[in-house]
């Protein structure tokens, strides 16, 4: 599509600028599209947004060699020309390394509190534990009350403590990022991707 596109700015509105583009193959065009130079013009990632909210506490992630110790993350998808993203919520078990993706059109509260639940049970063991970072979308009174009521204990991130939570973001690069890049994907295809994530992707990801 992007090829097509190009070839046709360059030979039907004889738009010089697209030469190169027009005569480039497709597989080179992508190549071009994942570079870092691309990636910083057209595409921008939002980073965490800490919140102060007395919820959970503030301390190094520890399983005690028990399953159902969950690290908890959002992977950004890259806003594009202003255009907002997709998220993915990528959970992960400290022990078994059990791990549920999820994707979600925005990390609002609403969004969050319904993925977290999906993501309670499709984890198929007792969770007594739950680690964020200190995202504004995890620590909130909403998810709090959620978290009380399943008596789950919330646990958070340090301050200047990067790699709390090293486990789940080594996995965002090693499984999300492995299948979704880092490309701009709109918030109107989520549909797309929620059945996929729940069938296909878990079955891969839990194949073990």
């Amino acid at each position: 599509m992007i090829k097509k596109l190009c070839e046709r700015a360059y030979h039907q509105f004889e738009q010089d600028q697209y030469q190169n583009l027009a005569n480039i193959s497709v597989s080179h065009l992508y190549n071009l599209r994942r570079s870092k130079t691309y990636q910083r013009q057209r595409c921008s990632l939002t980073k965490t947004r800490p919140k102060k909210v007395a919820m959970g506490i503030s301390r190094k992630p520890c399983s005690n060699d028990q399953r159902g110790y969950i690290r908890i993350d959002s992977v950004h998808q890259g806003d594009q020309d202003k255009r907002k993203e997709i998220y993915h919520i990528n959970a992960v078990d400290a022990v078994t390394q059990f791990l549920v993706i999820l994707t979600i059109e925005r990390i609002s509260e609403a969004f969050i509190l319904s993925t977290i639940q999906k993501t309670l049970e499709a984890l198929t063991f007792e969770t007594p534990r739950l680690h964020a970072d200190n995202g504004g979308e995890y620590i909130n009174d909403t998810i709090a009350a959620l978290l009380d009521k399943l008596l789950i204990k919330a646990t958070k991130s340090r301050p200047s403590h990067s790699n709390d939570n090293a486990l789940v973001e080594s996995k965002n690069g090693s499984m999300v990022r492995k299948l979704y890049d880092y490309e701009h994907i709109p918030q109107h295809r989520t549909s797309q991707f929620s059945p996929f994530n729940q069938t296909q992707v878990y079955r891969y990801v839990n194949f073990h």
